[in-house]
């Protein structure tokens, strides 16, 4: 496969990250379809070049078409699947059999089974080549044409290359890798540990608070992914520590905002009942907690946020359980010792 063969971009999920992602395949001059659940938003898109209700405020370019149709995405020449983690096997099953290649550009585990989205669309397109899209990156700017630079995993050289070639543009910049377990655990942890930093924001904590729990958080992810095979070089990247730098580093992420309304006390049912986009930290959080206790991993961080949202614990009960845990060695990030220090 050449960069050539990939001229044609289906991209499935019109929320922001969809929506963003195609916008992105049109300026790097590949014909575009974007397919919507939501007969309304694909409305908006074709007939006023808006998605007000993902990405409101931004101008969509005229030549992208939206559809309810997933058969007009049929004769893509790759496909990207931006539906929200917990949606995505569904997503794959629900298309006709294919041998194209398809862009998992969600992030998280299966909450009820730990498994990553590559095992699930392995086994509902058993024939098409997979490669994962992540990294640090804010839909919205992403839409509006400003510099954003992401991790394209895919076991695949040739076509990981063909991917980057036929996806990126000068202000858009894949970085092919071929660890997409690595790629795929980045981005799913990083969602909890930025609700965690959101906590502290909210709780009015202090910087050096967050700076500590965002570099604690980063050993656990460093952790996990030694435990299940990813490559520390892949989590010290874009998709794994440029990944949390963003996301747990400003309000402007969901899982962060989610974080800081928690830790001023609002109720979590209200804050997601307000809230149209998902917030994906929320799902994962157990699915992560689950896989350090079956793996015999300790990981704190992600611990205190399960028990925030899943456990009925408080918040000032998970601060003090961080507080009180004993000194230990510090383990250079994660990348070398035990793996239980904590």
């Amino acid at each position: 496969m050449t960069d050539r063969s990939i001229q044609r971009i289906a991209v499935l999920g019109a929320g922001a990250w969809g929506t963003a992602l195609a916008q992105g395949a049109i300026r790097a001059g590949r014909r575009t379809v974007l397919w919507a659940r939501s007969a309304d938003v694909a409305a908006a898109i074709n007939q006023r070049q808006a998605n007000p209700a993902y990405l409101p405020g931004i101008a969509l370019d005229p030549t992208l078409k939206a559809t309810t149709d997933l058969a007009e995405t049929a004769d893509a020449d790759a496909l990207i699947l931006a539906a929200p983690a917990q949606h995505t096997k569904a997503l794959a099953s629900a298309l006709p059999r294919t041998d194209r290649p398809l862009v998992i550009a969600a992030k998280g585990f299966e909450a009820a089974t730990g498994r990553l989205m590559t095992e699930l669309v392995a086994e509902a397109q058993p024939d098409a080549p997979l490669a994962v899209l992540s990294g640090p990156s804010f839909a919205a700017e992403m839409a509006r044409g400003l510099p954003t630079a992401v991790t394209l995993a895919c076991a695949n050289p040739t076509l990981g290359r063909a991917l980057v070639d036929g996806l990126g543009h000068r202000t858009f910049r894949p970085y092919w890798v071929d660890d997409l377990t690595g790629v795929q655990i980045g981005g799913a942890v990083k969602n909890v540990l930025a609700i965690a930093s959101g906590v502290v924001m909210g709780r009015g904590l202090g910087e050096n608070a967050r700076a500590a729990l965002i570099t604690r958080g980063l050993a656990e992810l460093m952790r996990l992914g030694a435990v299940l095979g990813a490559r520390p070089k892949t989590l010290m990247g874009l998709s794994g520590l440029g990944d949390l730098m963003l996301t747990a580093g400003s309000l402007a992420s969901r899982n962060t905002s989610l974080g800081d309304a928690l830790g001023r006390g609002e109720d979590l049912a209200d804050i997601l009942g307000a809230r149209r986009s998902v917030t994906e930290g929320v799902h994962t959080a157990a699915a992560v907690t689950a896989l350090a206790d079956r793996h015999g991993i300790d990981m704190p961080v992600c611990a205190a946020v399960d028990g925030i949202l899943n456990r009925g614990m408080t918040i000032e009960e998970a601060i003090g359980a961080l507080l009180d845990r004993p000194f230990k060695a510090e383990e250079g990030g994660g990348l070398t010792g035990p793996a239980g220090l904590g």
